[in-house]
């Protein structure tokens, strides 16, 4: 069983990141990634435009040139590639992590193929993996998804569309530009505020138009093979439907923290408990990095704001090892 200095879980920009960090510093590191290099990212829709410039999603002043101020999702992932390789960090692809288990002053941490031993852990692992459900009946059905990739394969369709942030109108407006017949289902009374400044317009005004229908205030009540029930203040409709996509948001794998031993306050908000000034856990030598630090409130951290979450834990782990 190797052992090393500092295990890194979770290959996004955040945990690439904190390797360039340690490797700086001469520690023993390894990124267990379950998927693919800025897994996340890799998932994200095809055509995905940042809501940030390009300089702000830079790390460890890399920079980061993009043909327009802010990059899509393809250039973002040729220059984290890119890092990982010219860098040639260690980074294990493709390995789940199963468990981490704490041993006096040493981690075991269990994967799906080995096990190893570390120091120090620190978990950087997102929250794109676990979609918020709506628990309605059909919601298992072959044609709901709670992942957008592109639009073509709607075209042509009816698809109902439940959500009202970035993801759900940029699938929205994407989707009605390729043919489809769209139809939003907002919980909320209007589409969200931390729509994109330059895409909101644009989809106010084919609302506005007729082009993309949508229903405010309201929710789903069942999914049918080929169609949809949904709830409003007008009174319960039934809607002709192909296909949905329930962008209903993310959430981390909370199970994961607790089952490492991380505290979680606040009961609708699932804060994993940590020091902001070395972003350490409560479990000692535990860190944190990145938006799981938000817990439900995903929108609190992101690339910008949290790469220095890289810096702060290596200059915490560093004064531990030489004390």
């Amino acid at each position: 069983m190797k052992h090393l200095d500092i295990i890194i879980i979770g290959g996004g920009p955040i945990g690439i990141a904190c390797a360039l960090e340690a490797q700086k510093k001469g520690f023993d590191y390894l990124i267990i990634e379950k998927g693919t290099i800025v897994n996340s990212l890799y998932n994200y829709p095809i055509n995905m435009q940042f809501f940030s410039s390009s300089e702000k999603l830079e790390i460890d002043n890399i920079p980061f040139i993009s043909k327009e101020a802010k990059p899509k999702r393809n250039e973002a992932l040729e220059y984290y590639r890119r890092i990982v390789t010219s860098n040639n960090l260690n980074i294990h692809l493709f390995e789940m992590v199963n468990s981490i288990r704490k041993r006096d002053t040493i981690f075991e941490i269990d994967t799906q193929k080995q096990s190893y031993t570390a120091s120090f852990i620190i978990v950087a692992t997102g929250f794109y993996d676990i979609p918020n459900t709506m628990d309605v009946p059909g919601e298992n059905l072959p044609k709901v998804s709670h992942y957008y990739k592109e639009p073509h394969y709607y075209a042509k369709q009816k698809l109902a569309i439940v959500g009202a942030s970035n993801s759900a109108v940029d699938a929205a407006l994407e989707c009605y530009r390729k043919g489809a017949e769209v139809t939003m289902i907002v919980r909320g009374p209007e589409i969200g505020k931390r729509v994109k400044y330059w895409v909101k317009p644009d989809i106010l005004n084919r609302i506005a138009e007729g082009s993309i229908k949508v229903h405010y205030n309201a929710t789903v009540l069942e999914i049918l093979e080929d169609k949809i029930r949904i709830a409003t203040p007008k009174g319960n409709y039934t809607i002709e439907n192909d296909y949905v996509l329930a962008l209903t948001g993310y959430k981390p794998n909370f199970e994961f923290l607790e089952n490492s031993g991380i505290t979680l306050t606040n009961d609708k908000k699932l804060y994993p408990e940590y020091n902001q000034e070395t972003m350490e856990s409560n479990v000692e030598n535990l860190y944190l990095a990145g938006v799981i630090c938000g817990g439900m409130d995903t929108h609190l951290w992101f690339i910008e704001n949290s790469r220095i979450h890289a810096k702060t834990i290596l200059d915490s782990i560093t004064k531990k090892t030489v004390n």
